[in-house]
């Protein structure tokens, strides 16, 4: 980051107080218009925060060759999901874009060479969580994408970068699920909260006391956390948000939990607040 950067941000942004960062565990694409504990949850989170200037989510649903950023004036509303309902696919999230981020995103991230796209739009792993935080769809959504040719330690450095946009009244937000194995789903207890298989009840332990301390080397190093952390994360495409999340962490910092629990066998809606 240069002074231009610095610049640039001060001149679109006005300083605030270092914004939260968040890991929204997402769970099923049906929590955009469902009641449950879990929305109720990411509506609190929300209202226990200042109402930020604008929103950098970083989704499991946007994994690429490379890193990009959205950067159109009204990204349009992605569902990219099937077999659910018509109600699900009717649901829009207008909220408008904001260019000017995009790029001051980009340049923060430099020498990384990060491409503003203009194609993309906002996926359900960002639209389903923030709609409830902010359902008049008033504030600026960007997303960036995740490079899946890197691994986790890349992106948890990756993340450092972005801090100066906190001090902006910027939200970032990572969105996934720490446990998330979609081929083992309970599909009989799918709705049923507390209920998870034996390695999923392991893996969520092991994980909620590494964040808790502190421990984010073993959370990034977790394909050598022993066999529950191997079914828990078969892909690293809904664990890489929370490690985007870590990053931003800085030393004084708290992190608590919330939303904390196992569902459908195989899947974890904990979500996490740092600050």
């Amino acid at each position: 980051m240069n002074l231009n950067d610095l610049q640039n941000i001060s001149e679109n942004f006005a300083n605030t107080e270092k914004m939260p960062v968040l890991f929204l565990g997402h769970g099923s694409p049906m929590n955009a218009i469902e009641e449950n504990e879990f929305v109720q949850g990411f509506r609190k989170a929300a209202t226990e925060i200042p109402k930020p200037n604008a929103i950098l989510c970083i989704s499991a649903h946007w994994f690429t060759n490379g890193t990009k950023v959205t950067a159109m004036d009204m990204p349009r509303t992605i569902h990219d999901f099937g077999g659910f309902p018509q109600a699900l696919f009717d649901v829009q999230y207008p909220a408008p874009g904001n260019p000017e981020l995009a790029r001051e995103t980009a340049e923060l991230l430099a020498p990384v060479l990060v491409e503003e796209d203009h194609n993309w739009g906002l996926d359900h792993g960002a639209w389903s969580v923030i709609k409830h935080m902010y359902p008049n769809a008033d504030i600026p959504v960007i997303q960036m994408s995740i490079d899946y040719t890197k691994p986790p330690q890349y992106h948890f450095d990756l993340a450092k970068r972005l801090n100066k946009l906190r001090e902006k009244g910027i939200l970032i937000i990572g969105s996934g699920n720490i446990v998330h194995n979609l081929r083992l789903i309970d599909w009989r207890n799918i709705n049923t909260v507390g209920a998870g298989w034996d390695w999923a009840i392991e893996a969520r332990e092991k994980t909620n006391n590494w964040l808790l301390d502190g421990d984010f080397q073993h959370i990034i190093n977790y394909q050598k956390q022993g066999i529950s952390l191997q079914y828990a994360i078969p892909t690293p495409d809904h664990y890489l948000p929370l490690i985007y999340t870590l990053g931003l962490k800085e030393k004084p910092e708290s992190l608590t939990l919330f939303n904390d629990e196992l569902i459908g066998g195989s899947l974890s809606m904990t979500s996490v607040r740092i600050g």
